[in-house]
């Protein structure tokens, strides 16, 4: 679809993109605003995918106006296009061109959105802040982004959920979304993002239905695996402090405060009625080929390596 933009307006003089949307949308704006200009295929700059030529641009000016609070499109530089299938394949067109001129956010544009549609788009926006918050590249900076951005989806998602005319909550949401963005860019994300491309590529889940139906398991799987194998990782810490942040309870000791987190996101998950990944055809023989294709830029900066059978396990719970 991108091509065919390019190839369809290249000769046109477009003077500016805007992308008006839901993550989709607004990197499907982004790489045909990077591409009308030079004109050449998208293929040339997937990440996995092709040559992997490197961008030389220009890229013509991009507008990006989300409709939803999930992605944080409009503050990455990355556009995330996928071919579904057998053969198929969930990849990135990344530069510092692509990176939106300006950005629209104005929560009252999240009023429109059905229920399901904020459920995964926030649970989306709150996994890319918490696995920005224990990111293997976690800094400072992005840390304070990420508390306030997941402060704000505790108190604005459910709340969103239930009833999508309520404005404190868009406000809370609307912001969640765009910090997660900036701190996604900034230190990179983990397993649950890892497990999104090949399910994404291979089987029809939309992006933010695979990250909340995963991110309590994969929460799970990397505190065991950090207890097994790196009982001091400042991330055990990390995860503590929001089981704390989302319990309400600051006297927690570290290990009450980790099941207080894992409960606290299986809670969202059943609330918000995220199917399992068996609701599109995911079986345990796609298992192996899952795990093989989940070593991507997102796994890089998990806080640990995970094992191929911890991989597994998390796909395998949610079944």
């Amino acid at each position: 679809m991108v091509d065919d933009a390019v190839r369809a307006f290249r000769t046109q003089g477009i003077d500016v993109v805007i992308g008006i949307g839901g993550g989709s949308a607004l990197d499907a704006a982004k790489a045909i605003a990077g591409l009308l200009r030079p004109g050449n295929s998208v293929m040339d700059h997937l990440e996995g995918v092709g040559p992997e030529l490197p961008y030389q641009g220009p890229a013509t000016p991009f507008i990006a106006i989300p409709t939803t609070a999930g992605t944080g499109s409009e503050a990455t530089k990355n556009a995330v296009l996928s071919v579904q299938g057998k053969g198929g394949f969930k990849k990135s067109f990344r530069d510092d061109q692509l990176v939106a001129a300006h950005a629209l956010v104005d929560p009252d544009l999240l009023s429109s959105c059905p229920p399901d549609v904020i459920a995964a788009n926030g649970m989306d926006a709150f996994t890319q802040l918490l696995e920005s918050y224990v990111s293997s590249r976690a800094a400072p900076f992005t840390d304070s982004l990420a508390w306030g951005g997941m402060k704000a989806a505790r108190d604005g998602l459910l709340a969103l959920h239930a009833d999508a005319g309520n404005a404190a909550a868009r406000d809370k949401m609307a912001y969640a979304a765009l910090v997660s963005g900036i701190t996604l860019a900034q230190v990179g994300l983990g397993s649950v993002h890892g497990l999104a491309a090949p399910l994404g590529a291979y089987f029809p889940i939309p992006h933010g239905v695979v990250c909340g139906t995963l991110v309590a398991e994969a929460t799970r799987v990397n505190i065991d695996a950090l207890r097994a194998r790196f009982s001091n990782h400042p991330a055990l810490e990390k995860y503590a402090q929001v089981g704390r942040l989302l319990s309400g309870r600051g006297d927690l000791t570290q290990t009450a405060a980790h099941e207080a987190l894992i409960g606290a996101l299986e809670c969202w998950t059943h609330r918000l009625q995220l199917p399992r990944l068996g609701h599109f055809g995911v079986t345990p023989s796609d298992i192996p080929r899952i795990v093989a294709n989940s070593r991507g830029s997102s796994m890089k900066t998990n806080p640990l390596l995970l094992e191929d059978a911890e991989i597994a396990a998390i796909v395998k719970a949610r079944l």
